[in-house]
């Protein structure tokens, strides 16, 4: 018969159980001070709870939101809820099929608000209702150019089904539609990496240099 084996960790990531005296903070986990954390996040968040940790976020949140379609099960959700959490979007809405793979978000959606609208009008009557401009992406006809445009201080970036890009009932709804500059022979990026560079566009637009990495804890 196979033996069960136990799952190795790996001892190179993060930091092992807390070496004396135990701090006196709540935010703090007591099965990550004694055991150690392993986990993905900064150093800054070392042992604290997960509760702590998106309660600390919270009030430091940017105001733009990342939504995306998702009619065919697409693979690349979780990249976008991973790179939203990275660049500290206030919320991430999946339009369309509540169930998502959320392998590539490498539980980031633990951490980050994720929002449900069963179709693009329902997102777009929610965006209007919070005043928020629907900002699509998408390198199709009449589309501006990123590099030129003027982000919003608090929006929605919007991406399509990868393949085949933002959908008719989608475009509708967004006050401007956006493209990314490629100069290869592929028709179109990988939405993932779309919306990786156009986070980055709004924080370079928006926070680049105000608020340091990382800063719970400090």
């Amino acid at each position: 018969m196979p033996t069960q084996t136990t799952p190795q960790v790996d001892v190179s990531v993060g930091v092992g159980p807390w070496p004396g005296p135990w701090p006196d903070d709540p935010r703090l986990d007591p099965e990550l001070l004694a055991h150690g954390d392993r986990r993905n996040v900064v150093d800054a968040y070392r042992y604290w709870r997960l509760e702590a940790i998106v309660a600390d976020l919270d009030t430091r949140r940017h105001p733009f939101h990342v939504a995306i379609e998702n009619f065919e099960h697409d693979f690349n959700i979780g990249s976008v809820v991973r790179t939203a959490n990275a660049f500290l979007a206030r919320e991430v809405h999946v339009v369309g099929r509540r169930r998502w793979n959320r392998r590539g978000a490498m539980v980031t959606d633990r951490y980050q608000h994720v929002r449900h609208h069963p179709d693009p009008d329902a997102l777009g009557d929610w965006a209007v209702d919070a005043g928020l401009p629907l900002i699509g992406v998408d390198n199709g006809p009449g589309s501006v150019p990123l590099e030129e445009y003027d982000l919003p201080h608090a929006c929605v970036l919007l991406f399509g089904q990868e393949g085949t890009g933002l959908s008719a009932a989608a475009t509708a709804r967004c006050a401007d539609v956006l493209s990314i500059a490629q100069f290869g022979s592929t028709r179109s990026m990988n939405v993932g990496a779309a919306a990786a560079i156009a986070m980055h566009a709004w924080v370079r637009r928006h926070s680049f240099g105000q608020w340091p990495v990382a800063t719970a804890g400090t």
